[in-house]
C-alpha cells in the first residue's frame, strides 16, 4: 500500500511518542479530510494496527440525543460536527472490518475501505428517519469493504505492488466522486494523490484491462458491491435497508404485545419463527376458524403493528417486507 498521504482522509492527528508532555489528543483533522484517511502504515518498534486502535479508542461514543443534534448540524453544513460524527464511529469501522479478515485484504486496508463508507454515511444520514446512525452506517461500511475485496480479486494476477497502487487510485477516485458528485478525471486523481498523471492513467488502464478479462464486461467497471448486486434492479436505499434491520430486530417484542390469535396468524402468514408461509384457508383449518375470520384477524394485527411502529417513528411500509 502506498503511503497514507496518497489516501483521501487521515482522520486523526497522530500521537507523539509516549512521555512527550506536548503530545496532542487524537482529533479529526480540521481541514477537509483530503490529506489521507488511512491508519498508520509504518511505525518502527510498534504494531501499526495497535497504534491506530489506541488512537481511536479515546473518542467518546455519542448518545442518541447527541447523535441527532450533531446530525442536524451536519445537514446545515457544520464541518466540525461532521468530523465529530466520523471520529465517534471509527471503532464501528474496525469492528466491521474484522469480520472480513482472511478475505484477501489486510486489516488496515479493510479499515481504509470502511472509513470511506463511514464518511459517505455521515454525508447521507437523515436523523429524522427514526434509527441510530450506526445502523445506517453499517450498510455503507460493509458495501465499501466488500467492493474493495472484489477489486482485489479482480487484480489478483498482477504483481502485489501494482495491485496496492491500483487499490489506492480506486479509493482516491471513489472519494473524489463522492465529494464532487461527478466522475473525477485522471488529472484530478493525480493532483489529489500528488502523483504523476501518467502513472495514474497507467494504473487505471491496467485495472480496466484486468476487469474486462475477469468479468467479461463491456469495459465499464461495475463497482457495485455484493450487497448491491444481491439487490438486483430494485436496489434498496441504505436508509431503507437500515430501517428494515431495525424493524426486524424489535418485531419480536411487538408480536408479544399482540393477542395469541393475532400473533399466530401473523407468524404463519409471513413465515416467522420457523413457520412456512400459509394461506388464509390453511391457517383457518389449523386454528379452527373460517378463512374470512383469519383475514379479519390479520387486518387487525397489522393495524396494531402499524400503530406500534409509527409511535416509534418508524415508517410502516417496511413492516414484514
Amino acid at each position: 500500500m502506498v503511503g497514507s498521504k496518497h489516501f483521501p482522509a487521515d482522520l486523526l492527528n497522530r500521537r507523539r511518542p509516549a512521555g512527550d508532555s506536548a503530545a496532542p489528543r487524537p482529533k479529526v483533522v480540521g481541514t477537509s479530510l483530503r490529506q489521507g484517511t488511512a491508519p498508520p502504515r509504518k511505525s518502527p518498534g510498534h504494531d501499526a494496527t495497535s497504534i491506530y486502535l489506541k488512537e481511536i479508542g479515546g473518542s467518546r461514543l455519542l448518545t442518541s440525543a447527541e447523535e441527532k443534534m450533531i446530525a442536524r448540524r451536519i445537514r446545515q453544513g457544520d464541518e466540525s460536527a461532521r468530523h465529530r460524527m466520523i471520529e465517534s464511529n471509527l471503532r464501528l469501522v474496525v469492528k466491521i472490518a474484522r469480520r472480513y479478515i482472511n478475505r484477501g485484504l489486510p486489516l488496515l486496508d479493510l479499515i481504509e475501505e470502511g472509513n470511506l463508507g463511514l464518511i459517505h454515511a455521515v454525508k447521507k444520514f437523515d436523523p429524522e428517519r427514526g434509527f441510530r446512525f450506526s445502523t445506517y452506517a453499517t450498510w455503507w461500511i460493509r458495501q465499501t469493504i466488500e467492493r474493495g475485496i472484489m477489486n482485489q480479486a479482480r487484480t489478483v494476477r498482477l504483481p502485489i505492488h501494482i495491485v496496492k497502487d491500483i487499490n489506492s487510485v480506486l479509493r482516491a477516485s471513489r472519494f473524489l466522486r463522492d465529494e464532487q458528485e461527478t466522475e473525477p478525471t485522471a488529472g484530478e486523481i493525480a493532483q489529489h494523490m500528488q502523483r504523476d498523471i501518467g502513472e495514474v492513467e497507467r494504473l487505471l488502464a491496467l485495472h480496466h484491462r484486468v476487469t474486462i478479462g475477469s468479468t467479461g464486461s463491456s469495459g465499464v467497471d461495475d463497482e457495485r458491491g455484493p450487497l448491491e448486486s444481491l439487490a438486483g434492479k430494485r436496489d434498496a436505499e441504505p436508509a431503507q435497508c437500515a430501517q428494515k434491520q431495525h424493524v426486524h430486530k424489535i418485531l419480536d417484542r411487538w408480536l408479544d404485545e399482540l393477542g395469541e390469535k393475532q400473533r399466530t396468524v401473523i407468524e404463519r402468514r409471513f413465515g416467522l419463527h420457523g413457520y412456512r408461509r400459509q394461506t388464509l384457508e390453511q391457517i383457518g383449518l389449523d386454528i379452527g376458524v373460517t378463512r374470512e375470520r383469519v383475514r379479519q384477524i390479520q387486518i387487525d394485527a397489522l393495524k396494531n403493528l402499524k400503530n406500534m411502529m409509527e409511535s416509534h417513528g418508524i415508517c410502516s411500509e417496511f413492516m414484514l417486507d
